[in-house]
């Protein structure tokens, strides 16, 4: 019965298939609440912190307590954090808002080469599900799928093609599939990020006394595991200190987004970040290279909470910089590692 109720989808799945064989591309970013309402935000932090790549703890014991205090009380806050941020003309979140444009402008750049680009999330909608089966729907047997995380953890880039495979088990007949790696230091990402930074300073009315560069924060027990995040974070900071000609003093290096009580990644960029009044620095910037589009995590809790923080403190300016977003050196970037991962696939 299990069996015969299966063929129907299979066979759907294998006779829509376009006669001739694509390439395609599937942008994958982190993921959004379809509203920022609670019940949408409960939902989609559920999905998230259900991951086994994010929470390592087991869930019979992780489970009951998220399901719990967790789940009762962050959407409350969240949502609050979600409206500051929100796209009330769209009726969407920053990051699948710019998510989406990066994959039409990518299209544009890839369409005269017969290449196929869609968008999916790891948590939320569109899904990665969605966004497979719709390029096997336009007739694309080769697909690279390409995780919008510039340094790589197993919490992100691993989780996003766990999903990929996973997907791809449902399958019968399966495309073929390739992932991009990391791109912590690659010369295109670290000159747009320059770009960036030097765009920001022309616009300043003050110099930057201190250019922070934020990531997200990482538990320090994954790191003692494994995880080479710090290490691909570094590599990040070293190469646009270089580019900018500059040094560990003025670039340095914070982790953000905290999540319970555990030791994570330090120095915590808030504390960092509202000690430097006291030290006498007033102007400074911010900038988030492990983020390629803005999301909650930079609009709001950088460019709301900390400046708050930051000017309480005795602060005088405070330079939030976007991240690469749909920007002509974004989509320059995107199509660069494209192409490079397509060799062989495109003639």
């Amino acid at each position: 019965m299990v069996f015969n109720s299966i063929i129907p989808s299979l066979h759907n799945q294998t006779t829509s298939l376009h006669p001739t064989s694509h390439i395609g591309i599937i942008l994958s970013a982190l993921g959004t609440p379809d509203k920022p309402t609670y019940h949408a935000v409960r939902r989609y932090l559920s999905e998230f912190l259900s991951d086994r790549r994010t929470i390592e703890t087991h869930p019979l014991i992780w489970q009951p307590l998220l399901q719990g205090v967790i789940l009762l009380t962050h959407p409350i806050t969240s949502s609050k954090a979600y409206r500051r941020i929100w796209n009330n003309t769209k009726n969407e979140s920053p990051l699948r808002l710019i998510t989406r444009k990066q994959a039409e402008y990518l299209t544009e750049r890839m369409a005269p080469s017969g290449v196929n680009v869609t968008f999916g999330m790891r948590y939320g909608t569109p899904s990665l599900k969605e966004a497979i089966y719709s390029l096997i729907r336009q007739g694309c047997q080769r697909i690279l799928c390409m995780p919008l995380y510039p340094q790589y953890s197993a919490t992100s880039t691993a989780t996003t093609n766990d999903q990929i495979f996973r997907i791809l088990m449902q399958l019968r007949h399966q495309p073929a599939i390739r992932t991009l790696p990391s791109f912590a230091d690659h010369p295109h990402f670290i000159t747009a990020l320059a770009y960036n930074i030097r765009t920001a300073q022309a616009k300043a009315d003050y110099p930057f006394e201190r250019i922070i560069a934020s990531f997200h924060g990482l538990p320090q027990t994954y790191v003692d595991k494994g995880d080479p995040y710090p290490n691909e974070c570094l590599r990040t900071v070293q190469a646009l200190r270089s580019a900018l000609d500059i040094d560990e003093i003025v670039m340095p290096i914070t982790y953000q987004s905290r999540f319970g009580r555990a030791s994570w990644l330090t120095p915590y960029t808030a504390p960092f970040i509202q000690a430097l009044p006291a030290q006498g620095i007033k102007h400074i910037a911010v900038i988030t290279p492990g983020f390629m589009a803005d999301c909650l995590e930079t609009l709001d809790e950088i460019g709301h909470e900390i400046h708050h923080l930051f000017l309480k403190a005795g602060g005088k300016s405070f330079t939030l910089i976007p991240c690469l977003n749909a920007s002509t050196t974004s989509i320059d970037l995107l199509e660069t590692l494209a192409r490079n991962e397509l060799s062989g696939w495109l003639t």
